[in-house]
């Protein structure tokens, strides 16, 4: 079930390779996540002293938040993931001129997890050729629908 989803980064970016990963929370950042209040827009994935980090990905606190504690919603949050994926999406971000970012949060077995995306910037002539295409093939589905 999906939480939250990045949906200007397959407008701006060609997605080459998926991988999931955990996302390591503190606890009032989880309450507010299940309560939807959460948002990918701005956030971005980097890779720092061999660890893949989440920055700018905004979580409110509730407002039933505890007083004496001072929550930051923009943290700079850790990835989760395996040490081989880890190593090959360093490899290919700094050799090969890839871009890491978030896609979509959601659950899985009750956990949260963060779909990350190995991805190539567009440029704007690919931006225009796949607008044509998502136009071309709704048209297409309407005169199918019509017959």
């Amino acid at each position: 079930m999906s939480i939250a989803q990045n949906k200007k980064a397959f407008h701006d970016y060609l997605v080459e390779q998926k991988f999931e990963a955990g996302i390591a929370l503190e606890g009032w950042e989880v309450k507010a996540i299940r309560a939807g209040r959460v948002q990918l827009k701005e956030a971005y994935v980097i890779v720092r002293n061999n660890e893949i980090v989440l920055i700018g990905c905004h979580i409110s606190p509730l407002p039933s938040a505890s007083t004496h504690f001072q929550p930051d919603p923009v943290r700079t949050r850790k990835l989760l993931l395996h040490a081989e994926e880890i190593n090959r999406l360093i490899g290919s971000v700094e050799r090969a001129g890839y871009t890491l970012l978030p896609l979509d949060m959601h659950y899985l077995r009750g956990r949260i997890k963060l779909e990350i995306g190995l991805a190539k910037g567009k440029k704007l002539h690919d931006k225009r050729q796949a607008e044509k295409d998502r136009d071309w093939q709704r048209e297409k589905q309407r005169l199918m629908k019509i017959k």
